[in-house]
């Protein structure tokens, strides 16, 4: 190799080494700096338009989760309602069995269809208040039930029957125009008493099913994200342990790339003493 002030070739191998580390340790404090080995499309095109796609799902999933909370609240109102409906009718039947006692007097029975009014009223007030974020499954308002988002295209649901407690309706067949002032008309009541008890507690566990089932599929959901993201880390989370090898390395090898390139910089300096006298 020839001397030459004009071209120093040792300088620029050791500069374009350094440059190399240098890029090397800049992409490094990167991935240390934000937990990402993958943190764009330049990095790895096909990893990171995969791990997009797992974030979208992972996003739209968050909608389905949401959406299945909403159920289970609505559900769990509802169930609340129906179970205090439920104890009032129990509450009924005793009022409705004391007034079949034909030995009653005028005042009895008159306390006994006061008491018998006010629990119906009671049952109509809990059946109108049975509502979470405008959704009632209870007061008829909805005769086709509600559906909730099953999955993250939104391609399938899950749905809550509505069932309707209003009184005089198909499951709770007694009304305000039942009096048990008379023990034909506590007979009356009895026997629609009983109807409504049954109807109502099948009525309860069919919406109790129903809100097990989304209890379910929400679990699944919340699982389903959990994987997806772990996957996601997978692809694009940096190895720090190793990433802070590679650091202490590239580290050392700017200093040395810099003292090398240093040392080949100062090569014409022998040149000059050779024209010394």
């Amino acid at each position: 190799m020839s001397n030459s002030v004009h071209t120093n070739a040792a300088a620029a191998i050791a500069l374009q080494n350094l440059t190399r580390t240098n890029d090397r340790l800049s992409d490094v404090q990167n991935r240390v700096s934000t937990g990402l080995k993958i943190q764009g499309a330049k990095d790895n095109a096909a990893v990171w338009a995969i791990a997009q796609q797992q974030r979208a799902d992972v996003g739209a999933l968050g909608a389905v989760k949401q959406s299945l909370d909403r159920a289970t609240s609505i559900a769990d109102v509802a169930l609340s309602a129906g179970e205090s409906v439920s104890d009032l009718l129990n509450q009924l039947k005793e009022k409705v069995v004391a007034a079949k006692d034909e030995s009653l007097k005028t005042q009895s029975r008159t306390l006994l269809d006061a008491d018998f009014k006010a629990l119906l009223r009671a049952i109509s007030t809990a059946v109108q208040n049975a509502s979470f974020d405008g959704g009632n499954l209870l007061n008829g308002s909805l005769t086709a039930g509600i559906q909730f988002l099953a999955n993250a295209d939104a391609s399938s649901s899950i749905t809550l029957s509505s069932k309707d407690l209003s009184l005089s309706g198909s499951i709770i067949e007694l009304s305000l125009s039942d009096s048990l002032l008379t023990a034909t008309g506590a007979d009356l009541a009895l026997a629609k008493l009983d109807d409504s008890i049954t109807q109502l507690n099948q009525a309860l566990g069919e919406i109790g099913s129903q809100a097990k089932q989304i209890e379910a599929h929400n679990t699944f959901v919340t699982k389903l994200m959990d994987t997806l993201e772990s996957g996601i880390g997978n692809l694009v989370d940096a190895d720090l342990a190793k990433e802070s090898a590679r650091l202490q390395a590239l580290q050392v090898q700017q200093q040395l790339g810099a003292q090398s390139l240093s040392i080949a910089n100062q090569a014409p300096q022998i040149i000059l003493s050779l024209f010394q006298g």
